[in-house]
């Protein structure tokens, strides 16, 4: 399998060492966090994929899922900073952001001072963030594409690293504002959080309704993750795992007017979709214990990478075509 991402014979035998150190690190804090998730393997992987490439997740699930406690586990068990902000339609862009007040001195003198927000953090949680307005949401923006905020012509950078875990109910929809585009493509992927199978809700039962609650220990530090992050982007990609990545985006875009696919999409994914994938693959071969991706993870992640940059068309929705099924589609080809 040749590589094509650059790295020198010199460097293989470094990236590796750093490699086998990583997965053990990152193998451990994966064990941790299973200590007080139950039942939400393929969360807990995509989530801290999602971390290791150094993206924002967007966790789409109903209420009562474990995804508040999901992030506030993630946040101690990888030594970041974390704040909430529970979003809702009466909510201001200065409530996330800070906003500047005028302090006055003891000689009469007068200057302001910029507070900071709850986005000043580490790790973001933002809940149900299709509560907040448009002009709310549009708030983060900036912050998750450029990491730092302008206030009052002033620049402020945000910690590093910063991520956004931003949770939605797919149900509820009276007194919600869906994303616009834009804001969707700026999450490497979304996550969807399905209800435990029998065996994972029966130790939900048993271990979270005692007198002791189980509490997660930090495993991993914040410049730790940074340098695994680097790590990520150094990691050599196969040529048949970018070939695949290419089949796979281009395929899932409406405008090879020939594809039987592509006729039934409104608008596709773009070029964002296959950076998120040849970042995500390589996370996602650390995080399963491996030093490189394969096309079979290309396959794992097409779905939480694609699914929330892709639109079906009327014609198709009324067809009763899904996203799921049409990625599904793609997904064969590659297979």
């Amino acid at each position: 399998m040749s590589a094509v991402t650059g790295t020198g014979e010199s460097d293989t035998e470094t990236i590796v060492q750093e490699a086998e150190s990583a997965v053990e690190r990152i193998i451990a804090a994966r064990e941790e966090i299973g200590r007080v998730i139950f039942g939400q393997e393929s969360v807990v992987e995509r989530t801290l994929v999602t971390i290791l490439s150094g993206g924002h997740g967007l966790l789409v699930g109903v209420p009562g899922l474990a995804k508040t406690k999901l992030v506030e586990t993630l946040g101690t068990v990888l030594g970041l900073g974390e704040s909430r902000i529970q979003f809702t339609p009466d909510l201001m862009p200065s409530d996330i952001l800070g906003a500047e007040v005028m302090d006055q001195a003891a000689d009469g003198t007068r200057s302001f001072r910029f507070i900071k927000g709850p986005i000043f953090s580490q790790l973001l949680m933002a809940d149900e963030i299709n509560r907040a307005s448009p002009r709310t949401q549009s708030a983060l923006l900036q912050a998750m594409q450029e990491y730092h905020v302008t206030i009052a012509g002033q620049r402020h950078d945000l910690p590093r690293p910063f991520h956004v875990l931003a949770t939605q109910n797919p149900l509820e929809q009276e007194g919600t504002y869906p994303l616009p585009e834009a804001q969707l493509d700026r999450f490497l992927m979304q996550i969807d959080v399905h209800y435990p199978d029998r065996e994972a809700e029966r130790r939900i039962l048993v271990e979270t309704t005692g007198a002791q609650d189980t509490r997660a220990s930090r495993v991993i530090g914040a410049e730790e993750l940074e340098k695994y992050q680097q790590l990520v982007r150094r990691m050599p990609v196969g040529e048949s795992v970018v070939e695949a990545i290419l089949e796979l985006v281009r395929a899932a875009r409406p405008e090879i007017e020939d594809d039987e696919v592509s006729r039934l999409l409104a608008w596709g994914a773009g070029p964002r979709a296959s950076q998120a994938l040849m970042l995500t693959v390589r996370a996602r071969a650390l995080v399963d214990g491996r030093l490189a991706p394969s096309v079979d993870d290309v396959i794992a992640l097409a779905e939480p990478v694609l699914q929330h940059r892709m639109a079906l068309s009327f014609a198709a929705r009324a067809d009763g075509h899904t996203i799921r099924d049409l990625i599904g589609r793609l997904k064969g080809r590659i297979g």
